[in-house]
């Protein structure tokens, strides 16, 4: 069906989406929730579905009742409301009946919570205090006073609800948080025959500026030539990076809660991505709706809520597979992190195939976590590590590693992109020239995920592993990709349930991959986190938030290195946004503890990765981390108090 737009946005050509079908308004031209349109959206949806929709009756000049009694369905195009005529737009009582009906009965449909929550809070008798400021945060543009009581303003969250309006024909628009989401969200709050997409629930930063634009799945990572919102001016300093003209930060900025508050009387200014990155509003709200609706384990049950845990979680699993390229879903792994994959392939491949004598090589830009497992693993089977050598600007040096290899070389263990210094290696020439060794390899994607796009079927890597927390997901969940052969191959690491097929006190018989390493219950709801950030971030385009951070880690390189004594750490020609430096005479805590007075959050110490430091001389160093979210201002701002600290 088709419901009409508001008054305001008549007229607009909608956008459509290649793959599925909704129509989308442009973004500078966001409908209002008018009485009118309410009116309109509940008339509409009783006669498509006047066998399960029962909206109440009008009351007429009655309170609003607590609980509305069931009614026979209407004939196919008479009104919902009593005495067959259509409700009127200033019957603000039946509006909110309509509204709070609504709200009760989309409970059992796959309804974004925040569009739920917005008309539970319009159908509440307290709506005017719950709807007097946003939801989650006060809007910059509010506190600026620059709402509009007609628009939302360029700088606001682009939904709105209605205030309790003093009269029918004096409304006043409430920012509510639908902020934040994907078209893949808005694919799934679609109720039977309600075309809901054209209320717009898609973010302004996601998509501005193309019409008539192919809004592709969530399987490809669209390359937009300019997300720039149509009408605004560039902005060096706190919106576009240089002259790039890819984001629109500050629009992007309000998907991200947590970055709009003061710490220690200063702006929060998030520069610690490598060690965690920020959560947007899109993997918040998944997390809150499985857990208000879906919450069940997984695979074995046969009510409802199993089932529709089970889709989401396997659903996840798909979006992984996608996302990086693998052949088959069967490939993805769930665990906790990047330290158990890499944990799960040297206890279960590598007590398997590895023996006395075999060779792993690592290289000295390598985290903890990818080499203090197969030091373990050397010790218990008596195999060597040998380890790649760097230059000074942080690279690998290839035509050492290219001697390393040899006949007793068994496996190579590398990470795409250093966490300490963001030097970037040529993980696909290191794969193929193990592979001509016949070597196995394992590709540590921790820091390389959230900043470039990955095919692990073009790297023809034999494992790749990453952690959600640096994906803008939530922390413990992680993937293992293997190659289905591999995966047949190994035995499992953990026992228990879920990852067998039968069981006697004489024998167990175990589960095909993946579910022979997913032992226990998983971490289902964080799958389901980890699913919407990859829906997220895909909508943005890697690519185009490679090239934002590249300019950005420009322009904080060119800022810092300006500053006298300030030393930068790992100037490879090929890296990501990882500023790592160290200040002649001043310890690194009091650099990272100064920083942090100032609202500024920066890593300050070893980085889990002393073996890469120490080549620079170095126990520790500071570490500022940028994401896409970040802007030159902050990067300013960084530069300010560096050199306070510097002359003070």
């Amino acid at each position: 069906m088709n419901i009409p737009i508001p008054k305001s946005n008549q007229g607009v050509e909608p956008i459509r989406g290649a793959e599925s079908g909704h129509n989308r308004l442009p973004l500078d031209a966001e409908p209002l929730l008018t009485p009118e349109f309410i009116q309109s959206l509940a008339n509409q949806m009783y006669q498509s579905t006047p066998e399960s929709l029962i909206l109440p009756s009008s009351p007429t000049g009655n309170s609003v009742p607590t609980d509305f009694p069931m009614r026979p369905s209407a004939p196919s195009g008479s009104s919902p409301v009593n005495s067959g005529s259509p409700l009127s737009p200033s019957d603000e009582e039946g509006l909110t009946a309509i509204a709070r009906s609504l709200y009760d009965q989309m409970q059992s449909a796959d309804l974004d919570p925040r569009l739920g929550k917005a008309l539970k809070q319009l159908g509440s008798p307290e709506r005017s205090s719950n709807l007097a400021q946003p939801t989650h945060s006060e809007s910059k543009a509010t506190a600026q006073g620059t709402t509009s009581p007609l628009y939302p303003a360029a700088n606001q969250p682009s939904f709105y609800f209605l205030q309790d309006p003093s009269s029918a024909s004096q409304l006043s628009p409430t920012v509510v948080d639908t902020r934040g989401l994907t078209e893949a969200a808005v694919s799934r709050t679609t109720l039977p025959n309600l075309d809901l997409p054209n209320l717009e629930l898609t973010r302004q930063a996601q998509f501005t500026e193309f019409p008539q634009t192919d809004l592709s799945s969530a399987t490809q990572a669209p390359e937009v030539q300019n997300l720039r919102s149509p009408g605004r001016a560039s902005s060096s300093r706190n919106g576009t990076a240089g002259d790039s003209g890819i984001f629109e930060v500050e629009v992007i900025r309000r998907d991200f809660p947590i970055l709009h508050q003061q710490v220690n009387g200063r702006p929060l200014i998030w520069f610690d991505n490598a060690a965690t990155t920020q959560k947007p509003y899109a993997v918040i709200d998944s997390l809150s709706r499985f857990y208000e609706r879906d919450n069940s384990n997984i695979h074995r049950a046969a009510h409802t809520l199993a089932a529709r845990a089970t889709d989401s979680y396997e659903s996840a699993r798909e979006k992984v597979q996608r996302f990086l390229g693998a052949g088959d879903a069967s490939e993805i792994v769930f665990v906790r992190g990047t330290t158990e994959a890499i944990n799960l392939v040297t206890q279960s491949y590598g007590r398997k195939f590895l023996r006395a004598g075999d060779e792993i090589i690592l290289s000295t830009l390598e985290h903890h976590a990818n080499i203090v497992p197969w030091q373990m693993l050397a010790q218990e089977t008596g195999a060597v590590l040998k380890v790649i050598p760097i230059n000074d600007r942080g690279e690998i040096l290839m035509d050492e590693y290219s001697r390393l290899l040899g006949p007793r070389t068994r496996f190579v263990a590398v990470t795409q992109v250093s966490n300490s210094l963001g030097t970037i290696l040529p993980v696909a020439e290191i794969t193929h020239l193990a592979h001509r060794h016949g070597a196995k390899v394992l590709i540590d994607g921790a820091q390389a995920v959230s900043h470039m796009p990955v095919d692990v079927q073009a790297i023809d890597c034999d494992f790749y592993v990453f952690s959600g927390h640096k994906l803008f997901a939530p922390s413990g969940i992680g993937v293992l990709y293997a190659k289905a052969e591999l995966l047949e191959a190994m035995p499992p690491w953990q026992g228990g349930g879920s990852m067998i097929r039968h069981v006697t006190f004489e024998e167990t018989v175990y589960s095909d991959p993946p579910a022979k390493f997913e032992a226990g219950t998983p971490n289902i709801a964080d799958a389901v986190g980890l699913g919407a950030a990859i829906d997220y971030i895909t909508r943005l385009g890697l690519s185009n938030i490679e090239r934002y951070e590249h300019n950005l880690t420009d322009y904080a390189t060119e800022q810092l290195s300006h500053i006298p004594g300030l030393r930068l750490i790992g100037t490879a020609a090929h890296k990501v946004s990882v500023v790592s430096f160290v200040l002649d005479g001043i310890p690194t805590e009091q650099v990272g503890q100064r920083l942090a007075q100032e609202g500024i959050a920066v890593r300050a110490g070893h980085h889990c990765a002393q073996p890469s430091l120490r080549h620079f001389g170095l126990t520790m160093s500071v570490r500022p981390s940028l994401a896409f979210y970040n802007t030159q201002g902050e990067v300013d701002r960084l530069v300010e108090v560096i050199k306070t600290l510097r002359y003070r």
